[in-house]
């Protein structure tokens, strides 16, 4: 049977049968943006789009996305935060004095504007507060001489 009968038998036009597409070849294009997504796995088509511009390759965003799909190439997602399995123990309460202590900082503001944050250190078992120290800054290394000061 002649591809006229056989068009006309199903219906459809010659020229869908005798289509053929003149999309150029995009093999160089895939190698390379497949190696700079092996290079960069954290980079996601736009960039990838960016680095392959800067190499001269002029790629369309869409293009250049439509063949990021094609490849199967995705950003590797990032793993959820392992949670705690199972309960945790209770607190245990202290029963002698000094036995456990507790600290915490408190912030605020000055009228002028300025901050300044109060370490406030309190023995868990008689709810005494062993230490307000209050400045502007507080770093680590005054919270350890201060807690040293109060152990001797």
């Amino acid at each position: 049977m002649s591809e006229r009968r056989a068009c006309k038998a199903i219906g459809c036009c010659r020229m869908t049968i005798r289509y053929r597409s003149i999309r150029p070849d995009d093999r160089d294009l895939r190698e390379r943006m497949i190696s700079l997504a092996r290079e960069r796995r954290r980079f996601g088509y736009r960039r990838l789009h960016v680095l392959l511009r800067r190499e001269g390759h002029t790629v369309n965003h869409k293009k250049l996305f439509r063949l990021y799909r094609e490849e199967r190439l995705a950003v590797r997602r990032r793993g959820s935060r392992k949670r705690a399995i199972g309960t945790r123990a209770p607190m245990l309460v202290p029963l002698v004095p000094g036995e456990r202590w507790s600290l915490d900082f408190v912030a605020d503001q000055l009228e002028d504007g300025r901050r300044f944050r109060i370490l406030t250190i309190v023995d868990d078992c008689t709810r005494e507060n062993l230490a307000l120290i209050a400045d502007t800054s507080l770093s680590g290394v005054r919270v350890a001489r201060e807690l040293d000061r109060l152990i001797v």
